[in-house]
């Protein structure tokens, strides 16, 4: 019995040289000065799109982007570091080095890839909710005519709001009155007061919220798009797309997209941006 505190210590030695030696070993193909901060992968994140990335009832952040940019941040070698922040400060804060990437499910553009460099990861489209029962009783794009709408203001969802409208006084019919909300979570805080009468949305999160029994999503893949993370170095927009690549390799990228059903962008992930 008396060998056993000296196996412990013993144990407990091993496995702290252990630990050293691995942390030696991993060491981040992204230079420093490619980061914001020494070590860390501080990724911008607006949490208010459930199942993809909201805030749980602790206040801890959570979802399928959260842990695809923990994975992602772990096989650079990296700390993750996430800024949690409304979309329309994302761009700006980017060019501005607040952060190193934008992971919010940013749609892609080419507008936006000569902003930054982007990596498209994720197929999505647009979804319509209401109130439970559909009361409006919505069922195409047309039946949107003279209907409030709630959208986050400055993403690609305000300018696809701004499209359906377009398209419905083409027609000659009414078209709609667009608020515009500093996030998603925002604008359904609003249809459940019954401050609009639909909420447009991504599908995984109108998805969701059908799920959970607060609205119907009675309009879905509307304007099938893929999205991206960004970032504005290109030295590390390259690892990244290595690290995305060999996680579709060993097959855990499909396994957290179908853990959350959401579509992955099939093929290999490339970096679209500017040269410089």
């Amino acid at each position: 019995m008396k060998l056993l505190p000296a196996l412990a210590s013993a144990t407990a030695l091993f496995l702290l040289a252990t630990g050293a030696a691995q942390a030696q070993a991993c060491k981040s193909p992204v230079p420093d000065s490619a980061l914001v901060k020494k070590g860390t992968l501080v990724m911008s994140v607006n949490p208010t799109l459930p199942p993809l990335q909201f805030v749980d009832q602790t206040g801890a952040l959570k979802g399928m982007r959260v842990e695809l940019g923990e994975a992602i941040a772990k096989r650079l070698c990296l700390t993750p570091e996430y800024v949690r922040i409304e979309f329309s400060a994302m761009i700006p804060g980017l060019q501005a080095g607040r952060w190193d990437v934008i992971n919010t499910g940013i749609f892609y553009t080419e507008e936006r890839a000569k902003l930054m460099q982007m990596l498209i990861y994720e197929d999505q489209a647009i979804s319509i909710s209401t109130a439970k029962g559909n009361p409006l009783k919505i069922a195409k794009p047309d039946d949107l005519s003279g209907k409030s709408i709630g959208v986050e203001i400055g993403g690609f969802e305000e300018r696809k709001a701004r499209e359906l409208d377009k398209q419905l006084t083409d027609k000659g019919m009414k078209g709609m009155t667009i608020r515009t909300f500093e996030n998603f979570a925002m604008a359904f805080q609003a249809l459940r007061a019954g401050q609009v009468e639909v909420a447009l949305s991504i599908d995984s999160t109108g998805a969701e919220y059908q799920k959970r029994g607060d609205f119907d999503r009675v309009l879905h893949g509307l304007f099938p798009t893929p999205v991206a993370l960004a970032t504005r170095n290109k030295e590390l927009a390259g690892a990244m797309a290595k690290v995305l690549n060999d996680m579709k390799a060993d097959g855990s990228f499909q396994k957290l997209f179908d853990q959350y059903g959401v579509k992955a962008f099939e093929g290999a992930v490339s970096v679209k941006g500017p040269a410089g």
